[in-house]
């Protein structure tokens, strides 16, 4: 299937966002304090169980074996949903899918939709879509809501406004959220209660008016048909229980076999993420039930680039992510520079390696992002699903390289003349002595490489060399 750009605006390649972003006090303050609460919370959950890298392993099985069986889950995961009362969709990229979806919703007759939590419907710029097509989107995770109170954009997987402050929160409730529905108290103060608490009434008319939902889902059980959505808040219940009508759009890639399979995610996936032995919230739903739950059930699957990311044989490993957000929490470049700077609603190490094999390393953008790490090894060492995100950004990074480009031509050129220079030792030895007796005028940066020197100080030249050196004292 064919790809295209995910729902994003257009941003500048990484090197300059994160440039901009490691100069904001306040947002590395911000991040450094959220990553480091995360992760250090997620260690001492993980060490509870013994058997940690045994489940990691098995849930690295479970989704490789998946991924290499996908054209026969997906059907079988289709008879499913069908057999259950629900519908399912086939979107081949994100055009087709915000098509879909406003299709659905309008033949509702209704022109409001509330939403769970959801990276592919962002991935897919599902909320300008519909807003375009005059349909209401109303965000119900908590973290969601501030980022659309706020004209903003998330910056985490797991904690969409993790760059913002109880101060900054505070202050956007204030001014905005009566323009959504019921409006922030006078006297709201900072404190994560009343905060809380100001979003929960604010939500609560939408939950019991609304009559039409659109979710994601963590998983898809395919011998079933059963979705499942985690969740710590309880407003993801409230979405795909209460409303008539239920969408959900969902990545092929989230497939799993069996039920069997899902207990190995129930365990990695909330201790990876929120450090919880278990999540508060485990809604699972299996097509429709007369007089409980939503009447109308839809299944969304998208493609949007990962057919193409499946045929690449180290790439592919990207696809077995479970959107815990360890690796972003562990990353000391996400640390820094923050979401916004990577372009893409998957930011961080995952992110690094998945918006350029989603979306191609056509554009500045993508082509920057599997730079955007100093290969620490940090991000699979948590990874609960053990993708080597360091080797597929070392092999992106060749893609791009063999793409070509004014600076790749110049470094393959340096290379085939140290190449040739290694080859002849007179001319080596020539140069040696000529770069000695000049070292006095050597320029500070290497001409043709001054991105690469901006950051690094060129030793200093000696005055011979090391086999001049051995000739005089070892005679």
């Amino acid at each position: 299937m064919t790809r295209t750009d995910l729902g994003m605006p257009a941003f500048p390649p990484f090197p300059r966002a994160a440039a901009e972003a490691v100069h904001d006090p306040v947002l590395r303050a911000n991040l450094r304090h959220a990553t480091h609460t995360i992760r250090e919370k997620r260690a001492r959950a993980v060490a509870e169980l013994d058997d940690w890298e045994q489940l990691r392993e098995a849930g690295r099985r479970i989704k490789d074996h998946t991924l290499r069986h996908l054209d026969r889950y997906l059907l079988e995961l289709e008879a499913a949903v069908t057999a259950a009362g629900g519908t399912v969709h086939w979107a081949e990229d994100a055009a087709e899918a915000n098509r879909i979806v406003s299709g659905l919703v309008r033949a509702t007759g209704e022109r409001e939709v509330i939403k769970v939590k959801s990276m592919a419907t962002q991935e897919i710029g599902l909320n300008e879509a519909l807003a375009a097509d005059g349909i209401r989107v109303y965000e119900t995770d908590l973290a969601e809501l501030i980022v659309q109170l706020g004209d903003d954009r998330p910056s985490h997987i797991l904690v969409p406004a993790i760059h913002r402050n109880r101060g900054e929160i505070r202050d956007i409730f204030r001014a905005t959220m009566g323009d959504w529905g019921r409006p922030a108290p006078e006297d709201l103060g900072d404190s994560p209660r009343e905060l809380a608490e100001a979003a929960r009434l604010h939500l609560r008319e939408k939950f019991l008016r609304v009559k039409v939902a659109v979710s994601g889902a963590n998983f898809m059980v395919a011998d079933s048909g059963t979705l499942v959505v985690l969740e710590s808040e309880g407003n993801g219940r409230m979405c795909l229980t209460l409303p008539e009508t239920l969408i959900s759009v969902v990545g092929i890639e989230k497939t799993i076999p069996t039920w069997r399979d899902l207990e190995v995610f129930l365990q990695t996936l909330p201790r990876s993420s929120t450090a919880e032995r278990m999540n508060p919230y485990t809604s699972l739903w299996t097509g429709t039930t007369d007089g409980d739950g939503p009447s109308a059930f839809h299944l969304v699957l998208l493609d949007n680039g990962r057919t193409t990311a499946l045929a690449d044989d180290i790439g592919r490993q990207a696809l077995r992510c479970i959107r815990c957000s360890a690796c972003l929490n562990v990353c000391p470049v996400y640390e820094r520079a923050g979401g916004h700077a990577y372009g893409s609603v998957y930011p961080g190490p995952i992110g690094a390696v998945l918006s350029p094999q989603l979306r191609g390393i056509e554009n500045p953008v993508d082509a920057s992002l599997p730079y955007a790490s100093s290969l620490c090894g940090a991000c699979y060492e948590v990874c609960p699903v053990a993708i080597d995100i360091p080797g597929i950004l070392v092999h992106l990074r060749e893609r791009i390289a063999e793409r070509g480009g004014p600076g790749h031509r110049v470094e393959k050129a340096a290379i085939r003349a140290a190449g040739w220079l290694l080859d002849h030792p007179g001319a080596l030895a020539a140069g040696e002595r000529l770069a000695g007796a000049t070292r006095a005028v050597h320029p500070s940066r290497l001409p043709g490489a001054g991105a690469w020197t901006d950051s690094r100080e060129l030793p200093e030249m000696p005055r011979e060399s090391f086999r001049a050196w051995w000739r005089r004292n070892r005679r």
